[in-house]
């Protein structure tokens, strides 16, 4: 019971780190990268589709996102879907292709995006210490009822706070390479 308590809290925990990871690979850095783009989504076909489905993305150049849409009667539709996004990038539609020039972000830009990948951060431990908090009450009960010894209590709470810690260690890391990257030049 102790066992699918810290399994099933382990597994929650991954997916709170994983989804951490995911919100800091769509945010904007200095060096263009098709994950800005990926997730977009365009209205065609009847229905809103990502523009990976749509399209091939290519970087050519350090600050250059090349969208070369496999139809391109859809164009407009994925220029118009790229504005709107809050990627904060005009599109150059020439026809054939939209090229995505990312601009230089402004000290102050790299602050605000900091900042947010730190707010994130802080978010995504909260929600490690409620997971943390759910699996030493659910070990309480199992006390409470009799399943278990209070040693085995006190050594399941050790190992979830051993996890808890790992967890923390690795957005912490996480979060202070996003930082660096945000402020390199």
């Amino acid at each position: 019971m102790i066992k699918e308590v810290h399994e099933k809290t382990k597994k929650k925990m991954q997916q709170t780190v994983r989804s951490l990871i995911d919100r800091y690979a769509h945010m904007r850095s200095e060096r263009a990268r098709a994950d800005l783009v990926k997730g977009i989504k365009v209205d065609c076909y009847g229905s809103k589709m990502s523009l990976e489905q749509l399209s091939n993305i290519s970087i050519p150049e350090p600050r250059l996102i090349i969208i070369e849409p496999w139809d391109k009667t859809i164009l407009d539709n994925v220029e118009k879907a790229i504005l709107a996004s809050d990627l904060g990038i005009n599109p150059s539609n020439d026809g054939n292709v939209i090229r995505l020039a990312v601009p230089s972000l402004t000290e102050e830009r790299r602050e605000e995006i900091a900042k947010l990948a730190r707010q994130w951060a802080e978010e995504t431990r909260v929600s490690i210490r409620n997971l943390r908090r759910e699996a030493r009450t659910k070990i309480d009960d199992l006390e409470k009822g009799k399943d278990i010894s209070e040693d085995e209590k006190k050594r399941a709470e050790k190992d979830i706070q051993t996890l808890t810690d790992d967890f923390i260690t690795q957005i912490d890391e996480r979060q202070e390479r996003k930082v660096k990257e945000i402020f390199e030049v």
